[in-house]
């Protein structure tokens, strides 16, 4: 069984325990670290797990406990140094959305996994929707042709408020607003099925109710791929999306498939149409699943740090083109 310390026990942590527990015969939670004290005292006992705690919790697990990885689910702006720490210490690497904030910080982050020989895997929970998997294979077989437009959403009615906003609501901490945090989602998702790699975006950003915060509330992204595949991203805390919006599609040389994220439908212009039906899946408890896999097995993981990096090459041009009203060029790390 492969021995996790659990990096943040706060927040999203929740939805990784579960992922542990259905998966207990492969993979637990041995150690946890987290600045709050109570928070770790919490999930040490919750886990029956060693819990560290204060400014260089994480740092003390790695230097004092038999791990074989980490999960990562601290802060957007703390990745980069507990990836590089976990790293240096030889442990693989479970990680959450954003890999990291900036150029300079993916540098390190693939200089630090390369080097030591580690695997890092990007907690890109989305890709575990069977209509993705699903939709993956069908592109990738050909079924609609010669790819030439993918679509994402993901927005929902978001009733923070500056009580209970906290570090989102600095640029600082989460590196910009919505786009890098739930937007972060459709923006993998439309990396996974374009099947290319990106060059160029543009963004127009919106604040429309959470006004309270730095960044934007809402985003719609362009994207270009090498591939010749065009991309076009609608993401929001603001709003409900529209009744009848599709989760994902894209539309090929031959038809169009598009999903909802429950169900899946290819329609092709010779009249040839499909359904697939799939069961609910909890994509976290997937996640630890393939994540558990990946290490057992030794396979490289769907998403490393290589479409994490793709991924924020995506966001920092579509910020850039925002700001500069122009379609900026995707950043090579």
């Amino acid at each position: 069984m492969s021995k996790v310390g659990l990096i943040g026990a706060g927040g999203i942590a929740s939805a990784h325990i579960k992922g542990y527990q259905q998966h207990a015969d492969r993979i637990g939670v041995t150690a946890v670290a987290d600045a709050v004290a109570e928070t770790a005292k919490k999930r040490g006992e919750e886990l029956r797990a060693t819990a560290y705690t204060g400014s260089m919790a994480f740092r003390e697990m790695l230097a004092n406990e038999e791990l074989d990885a980490v999960d990562i689910c601290l802060p957007h702006h703390l990745h980069r140094d507990a990836i590089v720490a976990a790293a240096e210490a030889g442990k693989h690497i479970l990680c959450e959305k954003p890999l990291c904030l900036s150029a300079e910080e993916a540098a390190d982050v693939r200089k630090a996994v390369t080097e030591n020989g580690v695997t890092l895997m990007c907690a890109h929970n989305q890709l575990f929707m069977p209509a993705v998997a699903k939709a993956r294979e069908l592109l990738q077989a050909g079924t609609i042709g010669t790819v030439y437009e993918v679509r994402t959403t993901d927005s929902f009615y978001n009733d923070f408020d500056p009580s209970s906003m906290g570090w989102r609501a600095s640029s600082k901490t989460s590196g910009g607003g919505e786009l890098i945090d739930t937007g972060y989602h459709p923006t993998y998702l439309m990396l996974h099925l374009a099947g290319g790699l990106p060059v160029e975006a543009t963004a127009m950003l919106s604040t429309h109710r959470l006004k309270f915060m730095e960044g934007e509330d809402s985003a719609q992204v362009l994207i270009r791929f090498d591939n010749g595949v065009v991309g076009q991203l609608v993401t929001s805390w603001a709003y409900q999306p529209a009744a009848g919006t599709e989760r994902f599609s894209a539309v090929g040389e031959l038809g169009s498939l598009t999903s909802d994220g429950t169900t899946l439908s290819y329609r092709l212009r010779s009249g040839e149409t499909e359904t697939f039906e799939f069961e609910p899946v909890d994509t976290f408890v997937a996640e630890i699943g393939h994540f558990a896999d990946s290490l057992l097995g030794k396979q490289r993981p769907l998403h490393t740090e290589e479409e994490g990096i793709a991924v924020l090459g995506i966001l920092l041009a579509a910020y850039e083109g925002s700001k500069s009203k122009v379609i900026a060029p995707v950043l090579k790390v």
